[in-house]
C-alpha cells in the first residue's frame, strides 16, 4: 500500500479508473487520506461518517436534526467524502440537508432493511425504502445501497427476492453499486458475509471488525481482496473499547471463560499496554489505528455527535499502523476471538 500526496483535484471526481488503479493504493486528496473502494472505483476517505451506532449523529442523545446537519456539513468540510446512513437510523434526512449544495463531493453508503414489519422477506418492501431514501436524502442517486443486517439464516431468500429489485434499480439509476452488511452482534463469527462475497453479486460489504474480536481478517477481508470488494467497517470503536470500565469488564470475562490467559492483562487497565511514548495516545486511537492499517480494509467509519470527537476520531484513523510489537501482542491475546463484538 503507497501513499503519495497529490495536488487539489476537483471536488466533484470521486471515481478513478478502475481500470488503472491499484485495488489497495491510497492518497492524499485535499488533506485528508482516500483509497479506491474495491471494484467500486469510487475514491473515498479513509475515515468515513457512520450515521447510526448508539449516537445517530446526536439525534440518540437529544440533538435537533438541525444541529446532525450541522455534523454532516462538518465532516465534509474536513474533507470526509464517504457517509453512511441506513433507513431504519432516522439519519438520511440531516445528511441530505448536511450535504446540500455538496452532493457531488459526496458518497453517499444507505441500507434497506431486508424484513417487512411483520418480519416478511417482501420484495415491494425494498423497492419503497430505495424510494423512501431517495426522498429523505433529497438526491436522485444512492451510491452504494446495502440490503442491511442481512443474517445467515435469511441470506438465500433474501438475495432471490431482493436482488432483481437492487438490480432494476440500478438500471433506472437510483443506485450505483450494490452492497450488503451482516448483523455483526449475531453473527460474530461472520457466517454471512463469505458467501455474499463469493457470490459476486455485491461490490461493497460492511463487516465487524476490532482488536477484541477480529476475525474477519481471515473470513471476510482476505476473501474481499481476492474478489476487490469494498469494504466498511464498523464496531471499529464501540462501548468496550471507549468506556474503561466497559473494557474491563469484557476482558475479565474472556478470561474467566478461558479465551485470554489467567493474569495476561492488567485488570484495571487492560490495554494500556498500547498508550504511551512512541505508541498510541488513548485506547480509542489504537483501536482505530488497528483497523485502519489491516489489509483488505478500505473505510473506517466512525460515528458521533461531537465535532471535536469527530475531528479526534479522524485524526486517529489516520495516524500510521500500531508498532509491530503492540500488533504482534494483540494477535497472541485476541485472535482466536470470535464470539464478542465489543458493542
Amino acid at each position: 500500500m503507497t501513499e503519495r500526496t497529490l495536488p487539489r483535484m476537483c471536488s466533484s471526481r470521486l471515481c478513478c479508473d478502475a481500470e488503472e488503479a491499484d485495488p489497495l493504493r491510497t492518497t492524499l486528496r485535499d488533506s485528508r487520506i482516500t483509497t479506491r473502494l474495491g471494484r467500486t472505483g469510487l475514491d473515498v476517505s479513509v475515515a468515513g461518517l457512520g450515521c447510526g451506532g448508539h449516537s445517530r449523529l446526536g439525534l440518540a442523545q437529544g440533538r435537533s436534526e438541525r444541529e446532525a446537519a450541522d455534523l454532516v456539513r462538518h465532516a465534509v468540510d474536513l474533507g470526509v467524502t464517504l457517509i453512511d446512513t441506513a433507513r431504519v437510523y432516522g439519519t438520511e434526512r440531516a445528511v441530505g440537508i448536511g450535504v446540500e449544495g455538496r452532493r457531488d463531493e459526496i458518497v453517499i453508503s444507505s441500507k434497506a432493511f431486508p424484513l417487512d414489519p411483520e418480519g416478511r422477506i417482501v420484495a415491494a418492501h425494498v423497492e419503497h425504502q430505495i424510494d423512501d431514501s431517495l426522498a429523505a436524502l433529497s438526491t436522485d442517486r444512492i451510491d452504494i445501497l446495502h440490503l442491511h443486517g442481512v443474517q445467515p439464516q435469511h441470506y438465500d431468500r433474501a438475495v432471490a427476492e431482493y436482488l432483481p429489485v437492487l438490480e432494476r434499480a440500478r438500471a433506472a439509476g437510483k443506485i450505483r453499486f450494490l452492497a450488503i452488511s451482516e448483523v455483526f452482534g449475531r453473527d460474530t463469527g461472520h457466517a454471512m458475509l463469505p458467501r455474499a462475497i463469493d457470490d459476486g453479486h455485491f461490490d461493497v460489504v460492511m463487516v465487524g471488525f476490532n482488536l477484541l474480536n477480529p476475525s474477519a481478517r481471515e473470513r471476510v477481508l482476505r476473501p474481499a481482496i481476492e474478489n476487490d470488494v469494498g469494504t466498511l467497517i464498523m464496531f471499529a470503536v464501540r462501548r468496550a473499547l471507549s468506556q474503561p470500565a466497559e473494557l474491563a469488564r469484557v476482558c475479565a470475562e474472556l478470561e474467566a471463560g478461558g479465551a485470554l490467559p489467567a493474569g495476561a492483562l492488567d485488570a484495571d487497565d487492560p490495554l494500556g499496554f498500547l498508550v504511551g511514548e512512541g505508541r498510541a495516545r488513548s485506547v480509542v486511537e489504537a483501536a482505530y489505528r488497528f483497523c485502519r492499517h489491516e489489509p483488505g480494509v478500505h473505510v473506517v467509519l466512525t460515528g458521533t455527535g461531537s465535532p471535536d470527537h469527530l475531528a479526534a476520531n479522524i485524526d486517529a484513523i489516520e495516524t500510521g499502523p500500531l508498532p509491530a510489537e503492540d500488533r504482534a501482542r494483540l494477535e497472541q491475546l485476541f485472535g482466536a476471538v470470535d464470539f464478542i463484538s465489543a458493542n
